[in-house]
């Protein structure tokens, strides 16, 4: 096998390595400028449409998409990661619309990539952390009348609470008329179709619990897993 010394860089690919690095590290700076001009504040213009905004609380940029947010209310310290949507009823400029139809608490955190999509109500207590891309909504799609396209066919919506202290993993869908208690662990890429009760841990598709904590026992496992 025939050794090679290795090449010596040219001046030419020295200036241009310089260049590239120099080029590098503004583009960096700009879009780290530009993620602090963008993201909405408690004092912002943006964070005065909102039904409540609390102090200390952000929307990072970029914003997926805002829809209706009137109808939004955020607690205190609450990060909204970028690249997520937050939207309240059936679309912009929906009339007669509720005042509370899409509430998260106080000190939450929403993954990048995650989707809060609320119809009717969705409430998330304080303390909840999502992993990246989780989906919550309260509206799914039926799939009675075959001559229909299923995107015409809604079924009712059915609100859903998420309680205090809880955490949800990545890839997370929450759909319509899903309770989870508080202080919940909700495996990466589960379905929560029902009530999962408090201090427990779901998995699965759908969610089933697979811990749960007693007084006087502990964590155990239900009788029924």
């Amino acid at each position: 096998m025939l050794h090679r010394e290795p090449v010596e860089p040219t001046l030419a690919n020295q200036v241009k390595g310089a260049i590239m690095n120099a080029a590098g590290e503004m583009v960096r700076r700009a879009w780290e400028g530009l993620a602090q001009v963008g993201s909405i504040g408690p004092r912002s213009r943006a964070a005065r449409c909102f039904g409540s905004f609390g102090e200390g609380s952000v929307v990072c940029f970029p914003a997926q998409t805002l829809i209706n947010p009137q109808a939004i209310h955020l607690g205190r310290e609450t990060m909204i990661a970028p690249d997520v949507t937050l939207s309240a009823g059936w679309g912009p400029g929906q009339p007669n619309l509720p005042e509370r139809v899409l509430v998260i608490g106080n000190r939450c955190l929403i993954g990048r990539g995650s989707s809060i999509v609320a119809h009717r109500s969705i409430e998330i207590g304080d303390d909840v952390w999502t992993g990246h891309n989780v989906y919550i909504t309260d509206m799914n799609h039926g799939y009675e009348d075959v001559d229909l396209p299923i995107s015409v066919q809604n079924q009712p919506e059915t609100p859903v609470v998420i309680e205090d202290g809880s955490w949800l993993g990545h890839g997370v869908v929450v759909l319509p008329g899903a309770h989870i208690g508080r202080h919940v662990v909700i495996g990466a890429n589960s379905v929560v179709t029902s009530k999962i009760p408090d201090y427990s841990v779901a998995v699965g598709a759908p969610a089933r619990v697979i811990r749960v904590h007693d007084d006087q026992r502990g964590w155990i496992r239900p009788a029924s897993t």
